[in-house]
């Protein structure tokens, strides 16, 4: 068995994010975030695209930066229910807002849900993309934002959710979502998820990219959504 010299711990914790501390949850006040402005894309055939964006918007929020989400493609389907677990504990979350412009059904499939107004749906959700970028920029990023603001006044993360579905169904195309890595501000994380085919007119543009890969899923025995997993 080897002996660590305890100098050489302390020396590696010293090195590590909290220096070895345990960490403990904290009161939220509102702060601004050092290092943000990449643009983020998850995109595959697996669960999991929206949660880890999620994940990552209250990981955000929990440290007092401004988030909100804008999901398109998320209306209403015969299989879950009107009201959603992650709506519910956004709300809940200082910082943390959203916005759906989906429609009920889905693009393209015959769910009784009319193409056209899917249409209006994603481009009415490409003009408040453009909004909300357009804010951020006219914010000042490198300081704390109002955890209850209009985030049309301002964010530090943007969750662009379920935009890269929209253009593989032909909702919207290649440019439009190129048009808003290019108006994002500097100081703006950008995440945008979606579409199980790969986003290569975005890969360029993209600073992590990340494939969800699906290698077994209950839905493919005919599991249904279920409440608290995917709803």
């Amino acid at each position: 068995m080897t002996n660590i010299d305890d100098t050489d711990t302390e020396s590696t914790r010293a090195n590590t994010p909290g220096r070895g501390v345990r960490p403990e949850a904290e009161a939220i006040d509102p702060a601004a975030p050092d290092e943000f402005g990449l643009v983020q894309v998850w995109w595959g055939d697996g669960k999991g695209k929206t949660t880890a964006a999620m994940g990552m918007g209250f990981r955000a929020a929990g440290h007092g930066y401004r988030v909100h989400m804008l999901q398109f493609m998320k209306g209403g389907a015969d299989s879950v229910e009107a009201v959603r677990g992650e709506y519910n504990a956004i709300a809940a979350m200082p910082g943390f807002s959203y916005e759906n412009l989906g429609h009920y059904g889905w693009a393209g499939m015959r769910d009784g849900s009319d193409d056209a107004d899917h249409q209006k749906q994603a481009d009415a959700g490409l003009d408040r993309a453009r909004e909300l970028l357009d804010g951020a920029d006219a914010a000042d990023l490198e300081s704390p934002l109002p955890l209850d603001g209009p985030p049309e006044d301002g964010v530090h993360l943007l969750i662009i959710d379920e935009v890269l579905y929209a253009v593989a169904m032909g909702l919207l195309s290649e440019s439009d979502v190129l048009d808003l890595v290019e108006r994002k501000p500097d100081g703006l994380e950008l995440v945008l998820t979606g579409s199980h085919d790969e986003p290569d007119y975005i890969l360029d543009a993209a600073d992590l990219v990340t494939n969800v890969r699906k290698m077994k899923h209950p839905i493919d025995d005919g599991q249904r959504a279920r409440k608290g997993t995917e709803y």
